[in-house]
């Protein structure tokens, strides 16, 4: 089976550092290492099935190649350019991720 390279960018990085510190102010340090792992297992996952993601419903996202991940409350935004698997955001579902990456200045090629 073919595996992909997985690319978690700066940015989805800190947000997934961001979550740990909240989870960790509030609930401790198993919380915190339990939602980075869960996180992190779910993106890795997409080495061996990088389209099973989910497909945006916005218009624009979807035609731009995006996929999401869902991990507990939280979202893991990616998209599959040659073997790699770029992991642009890592946010609460309720975040409105399609704004995110319309924002995006930089992509990598």
């Amino acid at each position: 089976m073919r595996t992909h390279k997985l690319k978690i960018l700066t940015s989805a990085q800190r947000e997934l550092e961001e979550i740990a510190l909240v989870h960790l102010g509030l609930v401790g340090p198993d919380s915190a290492r339990n939602i980075t792992d869960k996180s992190l297992e779910s993106l890795e996952r997409l080495k061996t099935f990088p389209l099973s993601g989910s497909i945006p419903r916005d218009r624009v996202i979807r035609e731009a190649g995006y996929r999401y991940v869902i991990s507990g409350k939280y979202i893991g935004v990616y998209r599959l350019i040659g073997n790699t698997v770029f992991v642009y955001h890592i946010v609460h579902g309720a975040t409105d991720y399609p704004r995110l990456l319309k924002d995006l200045e930089n992509t990598p090629e």
